[in-house]
C-alpha cells in the first residue's frame, strides 16, 4: 500500500501561519471520532513553524521550518504508549486514539520533535494527525496543504521504492536525522535552517572610484584544496554559498575577477558569516 508524505519546501515558506490557522479552524471545537478529540483553542501547534536568523548585516536571511507530527515508521510514541494507545496506519499515518491516551501525559515527552501536546481540559496527550479523517473520505491533501499560499507544504503518495526517488530527484532531506526514527515528513532546501552561508561583497576600482565587481568568481575550498562551493557576483557585486556545516573551515575564498590579481581570504566558519567588502 502507498503510504502519505508531507514534502515540505523551506525555501517557499513565509511563515504566515496559513498552515496553523487551518489546523485550527479544522479541529478546534470538532471531534473527529476515531482521529482526535476536539483541539483546545490555545496552546497548541499541531504544525508549529520555527524560524532560524543567518548571516549578519547587510547579508540576512530568515529560514521558516514547519514541524508537524512526522508520522515516523519508527515512532518513539508507539513505543512509549501503553495498551496500543498509538498505532501506525497502513498508509503510514500514526494515531493517538483518543479514549486509550487518556491520562497518559508521558507521550508528550516521548516525541523527539516536541511534536505532542497535552489537553489538560481532557487529560489527553493530541498531534496532527495528517487530516487523516478527511484523507478516508476522499481529499487528496490536508488543510494545511490546502491553506498554503506558496506552495510550500505539499503531499504525495507513494510506495518504499517511489519515495526513496522523489528524495533523491528532489533533493529531499530528513530533519534531524541522527534521531533515526524514519520520519513521513521531508524537506526540500533544508539547508536554509540546519546549515550555514558565507556571503560578502566584491569591489574593485576603475577611474579612481570604487565600484561593484559584478561577474567576478568566487571559489571556496577546504584545507585539502578541495572546492567546497564556488559562484559569480551578481550586478552588485554581492556573493552567497550556502550549505556549508557549522563550526567548520577553515576556508579559502578566491576572487578572480577580469585580469585582475586573484585574492584569497581565510576564514573560519563558527555560523553564517558576511565576510564584508573583498577588493580586488
Amino acid at each position: 500500500m502507498k503510504n502519505w508524505y508531507f514534502i515540505i519546501d523551506i525555501a517557499k515558506c513565509e511563515n504566515c501561519n496559513n498552515c496553523f490557522l487551518a489546523c485550527k479552524d479544522e479541529h478546534v471545537g470538532n471531534k473527529w471520532a476515531g482521529y482526535a478529540a476536539p483541539q483546545p483553542n490555545h496552546g497548541h501547534k499541531w504544525i508549529n513553524v520555527h524560524s532560524k536568523e543567518r548571516g549578519s548585516y547587510p547579508f540576512i536571511d530568515v529560514g521558516y521550518l514547519p514541524v508537524p507530527c512526522m508520522h515516523c515508521d519508527a515512532a518513539p510514541c508507539i513505543k512509549a504508549a501503553k495498551n496500543n494507545a498509538i498505532y501506525k496506519r497502513p498508509d503510514g499515518i500514526v494515531i493517538i486514539d483518543p479514549v486509550k491516551a487518556a491520562g497518559q501525559h508521558t507521550i508528550v515527552s516521548s516525541c523527539p520533535y516536541n511534536a505532542i501536546w497535552w489537553n489538560a481540559e481532557l487529560n489527553l496527550p493530541q498531534k496532527c494527525t495528517m487530516c487523516a479523517h478527511l484523507l478516508d473520505d476522499g481529499w487528496n491533501k490536508t488543510r494545511c496543504v490546502q491553506a498554503c499560499p506558496t506552495g510550500a507544504l505539499t503531499m504525495r503518495q507513494a510506495d518504499d521504492n517511489e519515495i526513496q526517488r522523489i528524495m533523491h530527484d528532489e533533493k529531499l532531506d530528513v530533519y534531524l536525522t541522527v534521531l533515526k526514527t524514519r520520519p513521513h515528513v521531508l524537506y526540500k532546501n533544508l539547508y536554509r535552517f540546519t546549515h550555514c552561508f558565507i556571503g560578502g561583497s566584491v569591489a574593485t576600482t576603475i577611474d579612481g572610484k570604487e565600484e561593484c565587481a559584478e561577474g567576478a568568481e568566487v571559489v571556496v575550498t577546504d584545507v585539502t584544496g578541495k572546492q567546497i562551493g564556488s559562484t559569480m557576483t551578481d550586478n552588485y557585486g554581492d556573493f552567497k554559498i550556502d550549505g556549508l556545516a557549522e563550526n567548520s573551515g577553515p576556508y579559502d575564498i578566491t576572487i578572480k575577477y577580469q585580469n585582475h590579481e586573484a585574492k584569497t581570504v581565510k576564514v573560519n566558519l563558527i555560523k553564517s558569516l558576511n565576510v564584508g567588502v573583498i577588493k580586488v
